[in-house]
């Protein structure tokens, strides 16, 4: 397993209607590493947003669809998407207000 950082674990927020809906239950969704445990993202969200407390964390993987361009057939890349839910005390993540 890659020698991982907190700041790599993370890559990016995933904004859709469903994921904003879940905000009010403070719960935030996330794309991340695909080779990051649940501890590692645990441990990411609390050193990257000051002030937050993670209480769960349900992790997803998703394989690379299959694509076509003529005769050959490829697959795109896997990823991995992380839900993070925060204690009832911790304070909200920035980066989503104002959406």
């Amino acid at each position: 397993m890659a020698d991982l950082k907190y700041y790599d674990i993370i890559q990016k927020p995933i904004i859709t209607e469903k994921s904003m809906t879940a905000m009010e239950e403070k719960k935030y969704t996330f794309a991340v590493h695909t080779e990051a445990t649940k501890a590692q993202i645990k441990e990411a969200v609390e050193k990257l947003f000051e002030g937050t407390k993670v209480a769960k964390v349900n992790t997803m993987n998703l394989d690379g669809k299959t694509r076509r361009r003529g005769r050959t057939v490829g697959k795109t890349a896997k990823s991995k998407k992380a839900i993070v839910k925060l204690t009832e005390d911790s304070k909200d993540i920035e980066i989503f207000e104002g959406l």
